[in-house]
């Protein structure tokens, strides 16, 4: 609100000068699960993330169960995936997300790892990764990506 005086009268209406001011209708924010299994990172990229307008993270997942049970809780809309997980694997979030969408929603996918391996970043494809990032070099792509993501889900609402 612009201001919270009243109007001259002393009635304690508003007037139209004094109105609360409404936003603009506000887009939801795009939903991001993170399933990482270092702490340390998973607080650094979360609070990278957060920083992006339009983006909130629901969730930080550590290992292959908390990140489905999130998954299916929280509805994403999208998943960054590390391959190496505390318990289970990356790639195993990957496959029950591929096989079971009614369960799990069908959120972009980007891999953010540290293997980068190609006979890896081909199983991802099969899979129906949307993008792989190496954690050594791609930090700042992967933060453009969800900008990307979140600029067409906001031209597409």
């Amino acid at each position: 609100m612009r201001n919270s005086r009243r109007t001259r009268s002393g009635t304690g209406c508003w007037s139209s000068e004094d109105a609360p001011i409404m936003a603009p209708h506000a887009l939801p924010p795009l939903k991001v699960l993170l399933i990482e299994d270092s702490p340390l990172l998973g607080k650094l990229l979360g609070g990278m993330l957060e920083e992006l307008e339009g983006v909130a993270v629901v969730a930080v997942a550590a290992d292959e169960a908390a990140a489905l049970a999130e998954l299916e809780a929280q509805r994403p809309d999208l998943a960054i995936v590390d391959l190496n997980l505390r318990e289970g694997s990356g790639l195993g979030v990957l496959h029950a997300l591929r096989a079971k969408p009614e369960r799990y929603g069908q959120p972009s996918t980007a891999v953010f790892t540290n293997h980068t391996h190609t006979h890896l970043r081909e199983r991802c494809c099969a899979l129906g990764v949307d993008r792989f990032f190496d954690k050594a070099l791609e930090m700042d792509a992967l933060l453009d990506y969800v900008e990307s993501i979140r600029r067409s889900s906001a031209r597409a609402g």
